[in-house]
């Protein structure tokens, strides 16, 4: 009777140990891997612009200021269709018509002291060589207004397949460099995981340009580079 204590307390023991044991068969039957993260970036020239810009005309009343503006913006439309834009690439993107307040020192009331219409629109110049040629053009027909303009690439995406392959190479080029330094060997690829960012510079010109580049034979336009960035996760089984 002396040994009923002892005997209790080792089957628990025995319990814990023989849940324990196939918790450790498993974890030593699971595959071996190695997971790398690499990019791959690709940089081009751009081919192509996009231009915002569009004309303010003021009058007495809203139908003089809006007269004004329609005169000014038909003639900076067909200016761009004569230098060979076509009307898919002239989008109208913003048309307001406002009332001017003006308050005198020796009264807290503001008054209507007249009206203002501005038409705004995006040109999209596919000849970057085009590109200073068409914004003179664009403020002699009347534009008064340059509020941005940005660079792109037309096929983004033979940059982008590039930018993948890159990535990808770099990854397999890493992984082969520390399967070596731990003495093992890479096996086939398990998973690959994509993220990537096409990256534009734009070139910003403030809208009191206007006037300036008007005297200017042609505006010289830097359109700098672009890039696409593509990133990869790669995991593969090691043997």
């Amino acid at each position: 009777m002396t040994f009923a204590r002892p005997l209790r307390m080792l089957v628990p023991a025995i319990a814990v140990l023989a849940a324990a044991l196939p918790l450790s068969a498993s974890a030593a039957g699971a595959k071996r891997t190695i997971t790398l993260s690499a990019s791959g970036t690709v940089k081009a020239a751009p081919d192509m612009a996009s231009i915002s810009t569009g004309v303010t005309s003021e009058g007495q009343t809203a139908q003089d200021a809006l007269s004004k503006n329609t005169d000014a913006m038909t003639k900076v439309v067909s200016t761009l269709k004569e230098a060979g834009l076509k009307a898919k690439d002239i989008q109208t993107t913003d048309f307001n018509v406002s009332p001017v307040y003006e308050r005198k020192k020796d009264e807290q009331a503001a008054f209507i002291t007249g009206y203002r219409v501005s038409n705004n629109v995006n040109i999209t110049v596919r000849d970057i060589d085009k590109l200073g040629d068409v914004l003179d053009k664009v403020v002699q027909a009347g534009a008064n207004e340059i509020n941005s303009i940005s660079f792109g690439i037309a096929e983004p995406e033979k940059m982008k397949d590039e930018a993948r392959k890159l990535a990808m190479t770099n990854a397999i080029d890493n992984a082969k460099l520390y399967a070596e330094a731990a003495g093992v060997e890479l096996g086939p690829v398990v998973k690959i995981t994509e993220s990537g960012d096409y990256t534009p510079r734009p070139y910003r010109a403030m809208a009191t340009a206007a006037p300036m580049m008007a005297e200017a034979k042609q505006v010289p336009v830097e359109g700098g580079t672009m890039s696409v960035e593509a990133k990869v996760q790669v995991s593969w089984e090691l043997r």
